[in-house]
């Protein structure tokens, strides 16, 4: 299988099945003298993780990273950083249908069409288990772009928008949505626990807002920052659709409407709207990163539904096991992950071309 790497200067490889004994993450390209410990990416790890509420699947792994290469008396030495994450919990024995029969709507027959053979285990590479090892890679590469401040956030479960006239970021953590309005959190308990208990699941729209991001990150052509960024959104398993800044409400827009004036500030031009997302022409403008990223409902549920088997013969399938009721909810530190990612990258060729 080819194409398991990311990124130009800063890149990242991952490794690994969601029912092996290990997955994990090589990052090529970090700069030598950073500060890296197990510690600190932890926090991230931690954030992905499974098991931590009847919101996402129970299979329980610590996630515990460790730093196999890349570190020398605590610090970066530009060399290749191999990152290991055990897998603990697996429960193989769960997919013995999905070995007869494809999942609709996951990627068990397209892998079969196009290899001829797959691991049904949990999906193998095409689970999300595969996103623990971007965590990891994306918490080496916050550490090369330290003036920029990532913050991802569910802006929406199925139909369920939350308010933004009373959002506040400071609530993320204090729910397991990841959700800046507590009323929305609240409603939202009742909204994915009646899916799961019903053997369904639902969707979500995770944004994600880069704060401290300087004006000239990107290039124009083949090399903008919103393409990588999309790029490496809708990379992530389960997502079906990324917008930027306004993204396909800027469609309903005049030009006057959809401008973001400039006038002249102390410190360089000041924005009074950011409809953009702040990027213009492929290149960062100083303004905020946003994007927004739609993650399907979970394939993998209770509920029977029409499927064929590896033989061309109609049958039904229920998928057992452990699963999330909503994969965008785990999916937002995945989505802080790819910003971080993809931010690194350019900084670096920022830095390569421009000094």
């Amino acid at each position: 299988m080819s194409h398991n790497t990311f990124g130009r200067v800063f890149r990242f490889t991952t490794w690994g099945e969601s029912h092996g004994p290990a997955l994990g993450a090589v990052v090529d390209g970090c700069p030598p003298g950073l500060v890296l410990s197990e510690d600190q990416i932890q926090p991230f790890m931690d954030a992905r993780k499974p098991g931590q509420s009847k919101f996402t699947t129970q299979r329980k792994e610590p996630d515990a990273v460790k730093i196999l290469s890349g570190t020398f008396e605590g610090k970066t030495t530009g060399t290749p950083i191999s990152l290991m994450i055990e897998n603990v919990d697996q429960r193989s024995k769960d997919y013995s249908e999905v070995a007869k029969a494809y999942r609709p709507g996951h990627a068990d027959y397209a892998y079969d069409a196009k290899y001829g053979f797959r691991d049904y285990r949990g999906g193998g590479r095409s689970s999300a288990r595969e996103t623990a090892a971007r965590v990891a890679a994306g918490a080496v590469a916050r550490l090369v772009i330290p003036e920029v401040t990532i913050t991802a956030y569910v802006s929406q479960i199925g139909d369920d928008e939350i308010d933004r006239t009373t959002m506040d970021f400071g609530e993320i953590g204090n729910n397991p949505f990841f959700c800046p309005d507590p009323a929305a959190a609240k409603r939202w308990e009742k909204l994915v626990d009646d899916a799961r208990l019903a053997g369904s699941s639902l969707g979500a729209v995770v944004e994600c807002v880069a704060t401290g991001v300087p004006a000239g990150w990107g290039a124009p052509v083949y090399a903008k920052l919103d393409a990588d960024l999309a790029a490496g959104m809708m990379g992530i398993n389960a997502v079906k659709g990324v917008e930027i800044g306004d993204g396909f409400g800027a469609a309903k827009l005049t030009g006057e409407q959809n401008a973001d004036p400039m006038r002249s500030g102390q410190a360089g031009p000041e924005f009074t709207a950011n409809h953009a997302g702040g990027i213009a022409g492929g290149i960062s403008t100083g303004q905020p990163v946003v994007v927004r990223v739609a993650f399907k409902p979970t394939s993998s549920i209770l509920t029977a539904v029409d499927t064929i088997n590896r033989d061309g013969e109609n049958t039904q399938i229920q998928t057992k096991g452990r699963h999330d009721p909503c994969v965008g909810i785990r999916g937002t530190p995945v989505v802080e992950a790819m910003m971080a990612l993809v931010l690194a990258d350019h900084k670096m060729l920022h830095r390569a071309q421009c000094g």
